[in-house]
């Protein structure tokens, strides 16, 4: 079975890997959100394509969730120093990645060739594809005012009361053709923000007509257990944007696309509601703490796709 993946962010990432531990190079590829992509000093940051490359590598900090581990601060130092700006941390390993991709970028490579290039270097065999090759930014529209994701999530620390968001650019931005070209037979959703991860993916223009084409399972892992988020601000969105704050919202936001929905054993008295809404229903344990827990789960998310192929 050959599976395309959905991901974003850490939730995301913790769920790849469990699936890149199982599956092969050749049974498995990724689409990550780049609407989280921004510049700062002058460089391309892209935080989800990076969280991904460097879990799949094996060098992903286990302290923060994000960056590298055995990372150095000299230069977040120094720019500290000199009353910089360091609400976004960049460690020193880190901004030779970003270096990198910014020459790349200047010398017109697509951003597909980029991670190709970085993937390669890193030792990630596993083909990660961006949602675009154009640049889409996530825009959240608060209360106190429009902003980009990162400044939101990072140097607001996700406080401002959430009204709606906005993909800029997203009228512009197509599907890689390296996607395009391929045939899966599963897709898997992975535990990332709704809103902010996976909807950027999905609004671009030919995704979701593709995800359709198709004509396969489409999973997924939901990131709430308890009516609680595992990971981020998934919650206190859904609050702010008037939504009930539970799995069966999950598959409603999915609904068009779903086959399946995973939730966790905690949550199997929503599994009926949500099956009323003609989504079949997984009930297993979807907290990832350790490596077994991700190989588990990813086993269950690709074993229940297999179930549904004949729904299909």
């Amino acid at each position: 079975m050959k599976v395309l993946a959905i991901t974003g962010g850490v939730g995301g990432a913790k769920l790849a890997l469990g699936l890149a531990s199982i599956l092969g190079p050749k049974e498995l590829e990724f689409v990550v959100n780049t609407g989280d992509d921004f510049e700062h000093f002058g460089l391309h940051i892209s935080p989800d394509v990076d969280t991904l490359l460097y879990t799949l590598a094996g060098l992903a900090s286990q302290d923060h969730g994000w960056g590298r581990s055995d990372e150095s601060w000299n230069c977040l130092e120094s720019i500290r120093a000199l009353n910089g700006e360091t609400w976004f941390q960049l460690g020193d390993k880190d901004l030779g990645l970003h270096l990198t991709r910014t020459q790349m970028l200047r010398d017109n490579h697509s951003l597909t060739e980029v991670i190709q290039h970085l993937s390669k270097c890193l030792g990630v065999s596993h083909r990660i594809h961006p949602m675009s090759d154009n640049p889409v930014r996530t825009i959240v529209e608060t209360t106190t005012g429009d902003m980009e994701f990162q400044q939101y999530f990072v140097k607001e620390r996700c406080e401002p009361i959430v009204s709606g968001f906005r993909f800029a650019g997203i009228d512009t931005a197509r599907p890689v053709a390296q996607l395009l070209d391929q045939k899966f037979e599963s897709v898997i959703i992975c535990p990332s923000n709704p809103f902010v991860s996976v909807d950027p993916i999905l609004a671009v223009p030919g995704m979701r007509q593709f995800l359709l084409s198709l004509h396969v399972p489409i999973v997924a892992v939901s990131p709430i257990v308890q009516g609680q988020a595992l990971k981020g601000p998934t919650v206190k969105m859904m609050s702010e944007l008037n939504f009930e704050q539970s799995n069966t919202q999950i598959g409603r936001h999915y609904e068009d696309l779903l086959s399946g929905l995973i939730i966790d054993q905690l949550d199997e008295d929503s599994a009926s509601p949500i099956r009323s809404l003609g989504i079949e229903v997984k009930v297993d344990q979807t907290v990832m703490k350790t490596l077994e827990d991700k190989t588990s789960l990813a086993r269950s998310a690709i074993d229940f796709a297999a179930t549904l192929i004949e729904a299909c």
